[in-house]
């Protein structure tokens, strides 16, 4: 894009995202049969409130602080296999995410919402002096709880994508043929 953004295309399809370094990333990978959503939803929610926010899910997958959207999710079902995935808004810049992100006129009155910003809060308003090694360290230690898991083992993303599959999903043929 010409202000510097680049577009992605999920595996599980859905709406748009916007992601940037204000945002964390999170993903559950599983055998079909352990997939639980509210499951992982609520861990997500265990975390989040243990940082002293009054979270909530939303009827649409979504988690909510006072009726606006902090966190987004997505989800991809196979035969054997599970993925959930989701960002949690934490410090995200929402003039340029307004900006990436601009509904239809039409959908916009449809909502009766006059913009994306009333839509969306980031965590750090409800928890002033959060940063986000605190929120991952919550994240992994409502994981630890919810699963009775060992601590998370950390894996550099960077070297442990095969090329073959970071070629595929890089392709203009993916993303947008």
């Amino acid at each position: 894009l010409e202000s510097g953004g680049q577009i992605a295309r999920r595996l599980s399809g859905g709406g748009a995202v916007y992601h940037d370094l204000g945002n964390l990333n999170f993903t559950f990978l599983m055998p079909r049969q352990d997939y639980d959503l509210p499951r992982q939803l609520g861990l997500i929610l265990t975390a989040v409130r243990s940082l002293g926010v009054d979270a909530n899910f939303s009827g649409r997958n979504d988690l909510e602080i006072a009726g606006r959207k902090f966190s987004g999710n997505a989800f991809c079902l196979k035969k054997e296999r599970a993925m959930h995935h989701g960002t949690i808004l934490f410090a995200s810049d929402f003039g340029r995410l307004g900006q990436y992100l601009s509904p239809s006129v039409e959908k916009m009155r449809a909502k009766g919402v006059s913009s994306v910003h009333a839509r969306v809060v980031n965590l750090n308003k409800y928890a002033p002096g959060l940063n986000q090694e605190q929120l991952i360290d919550a994240l992994c230690a409502a994981f630890r709880a919810v699963y009775d898991a060992p601590p998370p083992q950390y894996v550099d993303t960077q070297q442990a994508a095969p090329a073959a599959l970071y070629q595929k999903y890089s392709a203009w043929e993916w993303r947008l043929g």
